[in-house]
């Protein structure tokens, strides 16, 4: 009972992704051939919102559900970041989804994400064996 608002939030994640459109296969479509605005307006407004949110968590110190400070902790670019970037864009051209969508597509009864879902499970698996070896 105690994770149940996470169970809400992530339902509620899921209804917005739905009306939004972004989980439709053609939207994603439509935003790497260039033909729609539809998917970077999204995108857009999520980044403007999580910019804001993030300042007005920074200028009001507000806490977590448990009393707990939002410690927020800065990130040092690194080139994999890039590479990694690439990667994950080309998996979502390929596939029409990426991790969040992913389980909203599944729950619409676009069965055949699991595939993308199981080799996106396995990709991060393989990450965590190979971190330590890759270029930095």
């Amino acid at each position: 009972m105690k994770n149940m608002k996470y169970l809400l939030a992530g339902i509620l994640f899921g209804i917005v992704l739905v009306k939004a459109q972004v989980i439709s296969w053609f939207r994603i479509q439509e935003m790497f051939q260039l033909t729609s605005f539809h998917m970077y307006g999204v995108i857009g407004t999520g980044v403007v919102v999580g910019i804001f949110s993030v300042q007005v968590i920074k200028r009001f110190g507000i806490k977590t559900f448990d009393g707990q400070p939002i410690a927020i902790p800065s990130k040092k670019f690194d080139k994999g970041q890039i590479y990694g970037g690439l990667i994950f864009g080309i998996g979502w051209a390929i596939t029409g989804a990426c991790p969040g969508p992913l389980f909203a597509q599944i729950g619409l009864g676009f069965t055949v994400v699991a595939v993308t879902l199981i080799s996106a499970i396995a990709g991060t698996w393989v990450y965590g064996l190979l971190e330590k070896k890759l270029p930095h």
